[in-house]
């Protein structure tokens, strides 16, 4: 099982990236897929969610009308496109399936958000 997170940097306040997290060694499509963050010195959060159709939800308040989960089951990945972003958007992304009893992590992609 593999999970592999990409598309991180350094953005400037109010601009936009694209994470991806390639997957491989699951059955994806059955799979709810979830992205989390965590900032230097703070919990991990949960940001969203997407279910294995296409029903997404965003657990953050802070990323509600910014942020975008999306899936291409047929390419096996999972996207967070992330718009207006702010510097408390800096964090650590990681993706996460779930699925039963399974759960998979990738390992993580820098987000910085600084001018």
């Amino acid at each position: 099982v593999r999970l592999v997170e990409s598309g991180g940097g350094l953005v400037q306040p109010g601009g936009s990236l694209r994470l991806s997290c390639a997957t491989s060694g699951f059955t994806f499509s059955r799979y709810v897929m979830n992205w989390h963050r965590q900032a230097p010195g703070k919990e991990r959060e949960l940001v969203g969610t997407i279910t294995s159709y296409g029903g997404s939800t965003y657990d953050a308040d802070s990323v509600k009308g910014r942020f975008t989960i999306s899936r291409d089951n047929a390419k096996n990945t999972v996207y967070l496109q992330m718009n207006s972003l702010k510097p408390e958007d800096t964090a650590v992304y990681y993706c996460n399936a779930q699925l039963g009893g399974n759960d998979y992590w990738g390992q993580g992609t820098q987000v910085t958000v600084s001018s």
